[in-house]
């Protein structure tokens, strides 16, 4: 127990339950959701295993320091206090990010400039050299959360956000983050046990975190480093362990997850990362356009997507494009449950079905709804006759 500490997983509005679930599942203790992230408790292997297996979490922090701060100087004073030289030397490079929700503080950049001051001066004051500041790739990330007077100082394990898979090296005009993707499946109750299709790919996200579910594969298996493996008690035996041990437990998978795009860039893009991904021998993408197709099964088909939207792809008649996503799924494909994300909620009453869940989530920055809809087989009086 003595090596356990708490540590936070950010995630997206919405996510929340979801983190917690799969902070539970991991073996993750003391597990607790707050907004936009879950507290838990865990020892360093856990920690290096929340960063390779978590599919919605952004962020990993591990608190050092809390303290209540009442003015620029008293922040610049506690943290100064620190002992620094435990996590870096005056040689590395540090990258500061700093979020405030506060009426004494208002400026996030502010913060992070008199943080990164305070931790520059202990380093020049203790051995005469100055730490310099890397924002891409740091040594050490830390991350300084102000919340009215009390501010919590954490480092950042996971370095680049881990929506970036390091899969993808192909995108299109409106790409979904991974994180998002990953959340919407989550949700939708995919489970890897029927046949799955994107209709609307792009490039591909939502077809390899639908494969990489069905599998078991660590979602960050590709990502190329972890902000941990630059920290001084970095133990890389330990954590190929953690691997190791993760990768035993990919499971095989006998459906079809499918993908189609009417764009033969989109399609190129999309195979480019499933490959990247090692998901080619689960997904298979075909260049198609979707209101001229039909249902590749007899059985139950999982559908998730992210239909272009108008304030990215403003050239579309949003009112007929998604009157025709209703005539399609109700014309061609019975017994479906399909799940697409909307950012412009006039346009849903257009689809001219009902939808039997409606779920807040924010794509970027713009307001969202996931929308659930059953395609039954026959109408619902027979469904429920045959049930």
């Amino acid at each position: 127990m003595g090596n356990n500490y708490q540590m936070i997983a950010k995630t997206l509005f919405g996510f929340e339950p979801l983190l917690e679930k799969e902070l539970k599942d991991l073996g993750a203790m003391d597990v607790k959701k707050g907004v936009r992230n879950v507290s838990f408790k865990g020892d360093k292997g856990f920690m290096y295993k929340a960063n390779l297996c978590l599919r919605t979490a952004i962020k990993i922090l591990k608190p050092i320091k809390s303290f209540k701060a009442y003015n620029e100087e008293d922040l610049y004073k506690k943290i100064y206090s620190i002992e620094w030289d435990q996590y870096m030397n005056a040689a590395d490079t540090l990258a500061i990010d700093a979020t405030v929700h506060s009426q004494k503080f208002t400026h996030s950049k502010f913060i992070s400039l008199k943080s990164k001051d305070a931790i520059v001066d202990y380093f020049r004051d203790k051995t005469g050299r100055r730490p310099d500041v890397d924002l891409q790739f740091p040594h050490l990330r830390i991350n300084i959360h102000i919340e009215d007077l009390n501010c919590t100082v954490s480092l950042d394990s996971s370095g680049q956000s881990l929506h970036k898979r390091g899969y993808k090296t192909a995108t299109n005009i409106a790409p979904i983050n991974e994180v998002l993707a990953a959340g919407m499946l989550l949700m939708s109750g995919w489970d890897g046990r029927s046949d799955f299709l994107d209709p609307m790919c792009g490039s591909g996200t939502i077809l390899a975190e639908a494969a990489m579910i069905a599998c078991n594969i660590p979602p960050n298996l590709n990502k190329k480093e972890f902000g941990f493996e630059k920290w001084k008690d970095w133990d890389v035996d330990l954590y190929e362990k953690i691997e190791e041990s993760a990768l035993n437990k990919i499971r095989g998978f006998e459906h079809k997850i499918i993908g189609y795009d009417k764009a033969p860039s989109a399609v190129a893009k999309a195979k480019a990362n499933i490959e990247n991904a090692n998901l080619d021998e689960f997904v298979t993408i075909e260049q198609n356009d979707f209101f001229t197709t039909e249902k590749f099964t007899d059985k139950h088909l999982h559908m998730v997507f992210n239909p272009p939207y108008g304030e990215r792809l403003e050239l579309l008649n949003l009112e007929e494009f998604y009157k025709n996503i209703g005539d399609t799924l109700k014309q061609s494909y019975p017994g479906t449950q399909s799940w697409f994300i909307v950012s412009n909620l006039e346009a849903i009453k257009n689809v001219g079905l009902r939808p039997s869940r409606k779920i807040k989530l924010y794509n970027g920055k713009l307001e969202s709804r996931l929308l659930k809809y059953e395609i039954y087989e026959g109408t619902k009086k027979v469904h429920k006759i045959n049930n």
